[in-house]
């Protein structure tokens, strides 16, 4: 616990950056370094999986139950 009480405060460094993003009308989630990193493998999941929703929908209209070929 000795690391806990000797730790910078870091609330000024986010408040300051977080008012400065929504100064430039900035998406909250979007303000941080890391939000690149946390965000793309989830746009990702999400578009793709949507992307393959809508694609075998699309088969299924057409009567095939597999991905690929006509089974």
């Amino acid at each position: 616990m000795a690391g806990y009480k000797l730790r910078e405060n870091r609330v000024p460094y986010y408040q300051a950056l977080f008012q400065e993003g929504a100064k430039k009308h900035i998406r909250q989630w979007n303000q941080t370094s890391r939000s690149r990193v946390l965000l793309y493998p989830y746009y990702v999941a999400l578009w793709g999986g949507f992307a393959g929703s809508m694609y075998m929908m699309t088969r299924m209209v057409f009567g095939h139950k597999t991905w690929f070929g006509k089974g």
